[in-house]
């Protein structure tokens, strides 16, 4: 095991990511230990990216923003980041000169900005991880780094961040170049203030820290993924959004692989998979990782991994033979009828890998069947789309009918940005230049500009509105009885659900500088538009915390780990005021002991109170795909 992982040890920035569930935590903290069991003498820093992390459930220790040591290995640092304690640092460090910079590039004073600071910002997490994680190594504060990150579409948001932070150094040299110009007009000179070497500090930071992450003998990202259909197909897309992004892949770690057909069912399903991935890996690593007979907690389980991670078998271990199908039977209590019950809007969410997809398009298809008067639409939300994989479908942005009366698609964050480009952004973007009609030309020459190049950028993390803007669109048109949602995991689902209140806020603050510079910049029929969407958000918010019209159902597993953290997703629903009623228990074996509820449900009925809990039974591999969500649906109904 050690020679083989020695290509690796060359580098100094490895990031696990894949889809949600596939191990990517486990994984990464397996390769932080043998890192630091190897390299005594470095300091490792495992940190995770995602914001809802689950380093401390895999690890059983306390993780949060401050860098913690392991006590079996004194040279591995722990550390969740903190995107709101690292943006308060930011604004502390560069907040008055980017402050100073906006302001000489648009109509507003400096203090009017100070509001900006305490809005919810789309794309903060994504943002602050990449800028902590080049700041770490700019400045040499540790050895190597090991990043779990959030799941696969929002791991691409935050290495998309390096061509928005690019676009928006631009503007700032265009806002800064035009306080340059009218220096010289009018004073005849120009002397370099503190804005020209901030410009120049953060050009240097930023140029440094991409070639970090550009860099193959320096940098790798690893992909975490499982011997199924739906992360194949998954991973592939992700390895070509890789290519493009130029970001190095340094190889594959497919995990949860059966050494021996003790479930003959998995077993037939993996073999033919592992032949993929290994085409897919093109010549690059990649490795096995069997499935462990209890979850790996705690360091001793996690370096007990380490010694058997292999290269891939090049034959299977036994003959394949067809099996012969057993559909398990349903066990009490199932769903009610959403549709009698008056719901317009489901969301269906958890940690990554749970199954969220299955049990959505399980609905869809439960209620298409039994109400087929009725019109119901899958909609993906999630940036790494799977509602089609799960159907077999190739799925887009217009919706896919698949029977009568039950349709599917999978959000196109980029044709919802194109529209609201159109519908708001590029006015906004003259509006902030304080454009006008009467605008000479020294304004044309640079702050409209600059503000364009920053509206043309799509801001990575910006996925949460554009799913919202979706969600209120097909709830005003009401053309569909009920609407289900196949949401990003956990992290990211709250986001989704918190970005009403954002979106909000920030028009609020739009208002408030319209107001105060109305005579200046006209504009009455644009701040009526943004009025009318604000209106309309309000109303989309509403209706997600309308137990009548909308509620929330969960899907976990019986793990430990995923149990944690449908436990504090649970928490924070009520804390949001999104009704729940059901927790989906997937892949539940009757033999099995249920960590959340015991014998007697007691601890269901404490760490999950009033919720009822729904066990989808493991269903079989080898059957098509639309056969597994009509088998679902008859379990969950």
């Amino acid at each position: 095991m050690t020679n083989r992982m020695e290509p690796f040890d060359n580098l100094h920035l490895a990031m696990f990511s894949g889809k949600g569930g596939v191990g990517k935590t486990t994984i990464s903290c397996t390769f932080a230990c043998r890192w630091a069991q190897k390299f005594a003498n470095e300091q490792i820093l495992l940190i995770s990216t995602d914001p809802a992390h689950s380093l401390g459930d895999v690890l059983q220790v306390s993780v949060d923003d401050i860098p913690r040591h392991i006590a079996e290995l004194p040279n591995l640092l722990v550390r969740a980041l903190d995107a709101k304690r690292l943006l308060q640092e930011f604004k502390e460090r560069y907040g008055q000169v980017l402050e100073l910079l906006v302001e000489r590039g648009s109509f507003v004073e400096g203090e009017d900005l100070l509001p900006v600071w305490d809005l919810n910002w789309p794309g903060l997490d994504e943002l602050m991880g990449l800028l902590e994680i080049q700041r770490l190594f700019n400045e040499q504060q540790v050895d190597r780094v090991v990043v779990d990150m959030a799941p696969s579409g929002h791991t691409l948001n935050l290495f998309g961040l390096m061509d928005f932070l690019d676009t928006f150094l631009h503007s700032l040299e265009l806002f800064q170049e035009k306080h340059r110009f009218i220096s010289k007009t009018f004073a005849g000179s120009y002397t370099p203030d503190r804005a020209d070497e901030f410009l120049q500090t953060l050009k240097a930071e930023l140029s440094q820290g991409r070639r970090l992450l550009q860099d193959p003998t320096h940098t790798a990202c690893l992909l975490v993924a499982i011997a199924e259909p739906m992360s194949w197909l998954e991973s592939k897309r992700f390895l070509e959004a890789l290519q493009t992004m130029q970001i190095p892949c340094g190889g594959l770690f497919v995990n949860q692989v059966l050494t021996s057909a003790t479930d003959p069912d998995r077993y037939q399903e993996q073999q033919p998979l592992i032949s993929q991935y290994t085409a897919l890996a093109s010549g690059k690593p990649m490795f096995i990782v069997p499935q462990q007979d209890e979850e790996p907690l705690g360091i001793v389980a996690l370096s007990n991994i380490i010694n058997q991670i292999h290269f891939p078998q090049l034959e299977p271990l036994f003959p394949v033979h067809p099996l012969p199908i057993q559909w398990p039977e349903k066990i009490p209590p199932s769903f009610g009828d959403f549709l009698t019950k008056g719901r317009r809007l489901l969301l269906i969410g958890g940690k990554g890998g749970v199954g969220k997809t299955t049990v959505a398009a399980a609905i869809g298809w439960a209620m298409a069947q039994q109400h087929p008067e009725r019109k119901i639409r899958m909609v993906s939300i999630d940036p790494a789309h799977s509602l089609g994989d799960a159907f077999s479908l190739s799925l887009g942005h217009e919706p896919y009918q698949i029977t009568a009366n039950l349709r599917g698609q999978e959000v196109d964050g980029d044709r919802i940005l194109d529209q609201f480009r159109a519908d708001y952004l590029w006015e906004l973007a003259q509006m902030m230049s304080g454009e006008t009609q009467t605008s000479e030309a020294i304004e044309m020459a640079y702050a409209p500009v600059a503000w364009r190049k920053i509206v043309d950028q799509a801001l990575p993390g910006i996925d949460e509105m554009l799913s919202l803007l979706t969600v209120m669109e097909l709830l005003e048109q009401q053309e569909e009885d009920l609407i289900i949602l196949d949401t990003a995991p956990t992290g990211h689902l709250l986001r989704f659900l918190e970005m009403p209140t954002a979106l909000a806020d920030w028009l609020a603050w739009i208002f408030k500088l319209w107001i105060k510079y109305q005579n200046v910049l006209g504009r009455t029929e644009f701040m009526g538009r943004l009025r009318i969407l604000r209106q309309r958000v309000v109303k989309a918010q509403k209706v997600l915390k309308d137990p009548q019209q909308a509620e929330f159902i969960g899907v976990t597993l019986n793990q430990a780990s995923v149990l944690a953290e449908q436990q504090r997703l649970f928490k924070s629903l009520q804390e949001i005021g999104v009704s729940q009623n059901y927790l989906v228990l997937n892949r539940f074996t009757s033999t099995a002991t249920i960590n959340c509820d015991r014998a007697s449900r007691d601890d269901c009925q404490t760490n999950f109170p009033g919720l009822t809990m729904v066990r989808l039974p493991v269903l079989p591999r080898s059957v098509q795909p639309l056969e597994r969500i009509q088998a679902a649906a008859t379990c969950l109904f």
